[in-house]
């Protein structure tokens, strides 16, 4: 009769503290959608983990175990350098392009390209800086004078008078005399991969807007890098979700039908967080990431403890409340 009782003073302590932990486990779920990377800051429209931010940016930015975020583009994963929210764009670094360490040594390369079904597109603000290309694939001339013979071609040349090319940011005198510089903006992916079929190397230069305005108004300065321009979907939805007198909810979607979800700390809906007059969604499912796995063999481990005790309980040679070495559980 006494291990009966202790019995059922273990599984209502152990119910007891279920709802606790069942707290805890929302509280976790509630800050899945993590908002930095390092020392980037994560914002809508993106997210690192499903079902945060908006869709069209699913899968696209990585954060690493050592805290380093990367862009994920059909070309490769490339270390991101900053994301801007109020002029809208993202830097990132190749590790293949040339940079000023390199010299006359040119390694091998890739082409850089974006996936066109997502909202990312290259900035015009890039210019692309190819090396030692072959004169009889490539039309290498001074800008100007071959627009002027040839302004229906004018587009398919490389500009070998380019500004940059006679000002490297950064080592304006790390190429040696034999080396030939021009510049020119692939179209597409396809331009870039023939161009680098007959150029040795290149490098992509972006204009860094410096916001002077005093003299000399110098307003732009190159820098090495890939400037990516992205949208950011405004709707409706989205904006009545942050709202902080609707209750500051973080946009995002469910993973599976990618439709539109508020995310809040008591679970999802799908207007906004003090929304009473509709019933909440659970976040099982909807956010698919680290700790949801954790949450989710939390409460397997709450499962099997339960299943545990009652079954040490059980077997237990003395009455509750006594200790010995035949029924301790540590």
């Amino acid at each position: 009769m006494g291990s009966q009782n202790c019995q059922s003073q273990c599984f209502f302590v152990l119910i007891a503290i279920i709802p606790f932990l069942i707290i805890s486990l929302r509280a976790a779920r509630a800050s899945l959608c993590r908002t930095s990377c390092g020392n980037i800051p994560i914002s809508y429209p993106f997210g690192i983990d499903d079902g945060c931010g908006s869709p069209y940016y699913r899968h696209i930015l990585v954060c690493s175990d050592l805290g380093r975020l990367e862009l994920r583009t059909p070309s490769g994963r490339y270390p991101v350098h900053s994301i801007s929210y109020t002029d809208p764009h993202i830097l990132v670094t190749d590790p293949l392009m040339w940079n000023c360490q390199d010299g006359d040594n040119f390694r091998p390369t890739r082409p850089f390209s974006l996936d066109t079904s997502t909202h990312l597109t290259l900035s015009p603000q890039n210019d692309y800086l190819f090396f030692n290309c072959s004169e009889e694939n490539v039309i290498v001339e001074p800008k100007p004078i071959f627009c002027e013979r040839f302004p229906e071609r004018c587009d398919s040349s490389c500009d070998s008078s380019s500004y940059l090319c006679r000002h490297l940011p950064e080592c304006g005198s790390a190429l040696g005399g034999g080396t030939s510089c021009c510049s020119y903006y692939p179209k597409a992916t396809e331009s870039l991969r023939l161009m680098l079929k007959y150029c040795a190397s290149y490098t992509s230069v972006y204009w860094r807007n410096t916001g002077a305005t005093q003299e000399p108004y110098d307003d732009q300065v190159p820098e090495y890098g890939v400037r990516i321009d992205f949208e950011i979907p405004v709707t409706t939805r989205c904006l009545r979700c942050q709202d902080m007198t609707k209750g500051g909810g973080t946009c995002g979607f469910e993973t599976q039908t990618q439709n539109f979800m508020c995310l809040c700390g008591q679970g999802n809906v799908t207007t906004y967080c003090k929304d009473h007059s509709i019933s909440q969604h659970s976040k099982t499912g909807v956010i698919a990431g680290t700790v949801s796995a954790v949450s989710a063999a939390g409460v397997l481990g709450i499962g099997a403890a339960i299943w545990y005790l009652l079954k040490v309980r059980a077997k237990a040679p003395v009455t509750c409340g006594v200790q010995s070495n035949d029924n301790r559980l540590f």
